[in-house]
């Protein structure tokens, strides 16, 4: 004989073997996801293809992406300037700008605990999951900010460029470079 209770098991069984549950489950589990932001550090002096590479490969990657730019001396162009750049380029990229930066760089411990200690003070209340680079100090900055180190294009065989290359002849190298970039360095007569 079917009751008001057996009918509701009958159901209640019913809708746990079918897609119901399953949906439940992916509401309930979305309510709990960690967003992934990942960031990444640079003088971008100046910005090149290998840049954009990584920063594009972050934001395709990420829920929220932040871009560190040093003021550097190695290029005539103001760090707020580089900084434009980015923002111009990703318009929904975090651009921070790191001004006054230590002149200690090296991959021994001492040099990665003052530039990693200098990006803490930074990045402040910025919490990422990732961070991306492509070059050997990724996985000490990762570690020492307790992240995970996302490497992309180390060996530059993806877009085979370098900033050095670029500063040191703009013209034949300007195919490395995004049109904003490469006028602004010629206005500049660098």
């Amino acid at each position: 004989m079917l009751n008001f209770d057996n009918i509701v098991l009958k159901i209640w069984g019913f809708l746990k073997e079918t897609f119901f549950f399953d949906i439940i489950e992916h509401i309930l589990k979305g309510r709990f996801v960690v967003s992934k932001i990942g960031f990444t550090i640079g003088k971008f002096a100046p910005l090149h293809k290998g840049h954009q590479y990584l920063i594009e490969t972050a934001i395709k990657e990420m829920d929220e992406v932040y871009v560190v730019v040093y003021e550097t001396d190695v290029i005539d162009i103001p760090v707020e300037q580089r900084a434009n750049w980015i923002k111009k380029l990703y318009p929904n990229v975090n651009v921070i700008i790191a001004k006054d930066p230590p002149s200690k760089y090296g991959m021994d411990e001492e040099s990665v605990k003052i530039q990693t200690d200098y990006l803490k003070k930074v990045i402040g209340d910025v919490k990422g999951t990732h961070f991306y680079s492509s070059e050997e100090y990724g996985k000490f900055v990762a570690r020492d900010l307790n992240v995970e180190n996302r490497t992309v294009d180390f060996k530059r065989e993806y877009v085979p460029i370098s900033a050095t290359k670029v500063r040191n002849n703009i013209d034949e190298y300007s195919s490395y470079m995004n049109k904003i970039v490469y006028d602004d360095l010629k206005r500049r007569g660098e």
